[in-house]
């Protein structure tokens, strides 16, 4: 039983470094997008990128907490 937890716990770790380092070098590129001296674009089109990510990361939180709610943590909060 504990070698499948184990194997759960490397599993995640081997995908999360691998993923969160490849949603940095993306998110990074986006920021390039920025240099007005390569593009041209206005506060709206800005602001509608910055948006998306923030709903996402938002979203990704929340099915953390979410997670961690499930998992046996019975303390009632509002």
């Amino acid at each position: 039983m504990k070698s499948i937890k184990r194997d759960k716990k490397k599993e995640f770790i081997k995908l999360a470094n691998k993923r969160v380092n490849k949603a940095i070098k993306l998110i990074q590129l986006i920021g390039n997008l920025s240099n007005k001296a390569h593009y041209d674009y206005d506060e709206k089109q800005s602001s509608k990128i910055i948006l998306a990510l923030d709903t996402e990361i938002k979203a990704i939180r929340e099915r953390f907490k979410r997670a961690k709610n499930k998992s046996g943590d019975t303390n009632f909060e509002i």
